[in-house]
């Protein structure tokens, strides 16, 4: 064996040495962030009920991370995190059960296409987004038996909305993630 297969054969894969490098404490920060902002941001902002930081790191991390088991358990611990500030009427559970969905997915689609363009990142945000906002609307009918609207015109306005925030919100995290490499 020469140098070069030597170093084919020990060399980690993309999606272990990415998980080293980014800081697992940022990553933890970030989660909790974005689930407490969730709930107390609308109070300090008006009008920001829209803006899904947590489903958007969700998507992130599966992108990156290109792990569908890692991805599930990361979407779950988002899920579960954000269901237990969630107003009483909704049982603990419902954002769980979308954002493993989603977390599996992501990581799914990252394994078949190149996703470090941002085009595709946004394309991928407004459809996550989407299916998040569908499917919880079916479980809170079908499980808990609740008439909830449904407004698909109101959910593509704000799958747009957090599409275009998803860009410098990812770029921010790449930048983190070559900060940890360093």
């Amino acid at each position: 064996m020469n140098e070069t297969s030597d170093q084919l054969l020990t060399a980690r894969p993309v999606a272990e040495s990415w998980f080293n490098r980014f800081q697992v404490v940022a990553l933890a920060a970030l989660t909790l962030i974005a689930v407490v902002g969730k709930f107390y941001l609308p109070r300090l902002i008006p009008n920001t009920e829209w803006l899904e930081l947590p489903l958007l790191l969700t998507v992130y991390f599966g992108l990156m991370r290109r792990s569908p088991i890692a991805s599930l358990f990361f979407g779950a611990f988002v899920g579960l995190a954000e269901d237990s500030l969630s107003p009483a009427n909704i049982p603990i559970g419902m954002y769980g059960i979308t954002k493993t969905l989603v977390g599996y997915f992501a990581a799914s689609v990252s394994l078949r296409f190149n996703v470090e363009s941002s085009f595709i990142r946004m394309v991928l945000c407004f459809f996550f987004y989407f299916f998040h906002a569908f499917f919880y609307w079916i479980m809170r009918r079908a499980l808990l038996g609740q008439v909830v609207p449904f407004d698909p015109q109101e959910t593509f306005v704000h799958g747009a909305l957090n599409a275009v925030i998803a860009i410098p919100l990812f770029a921010m995290l790449d930048r983190m993630k070559l900060a940890g490499a360093a």
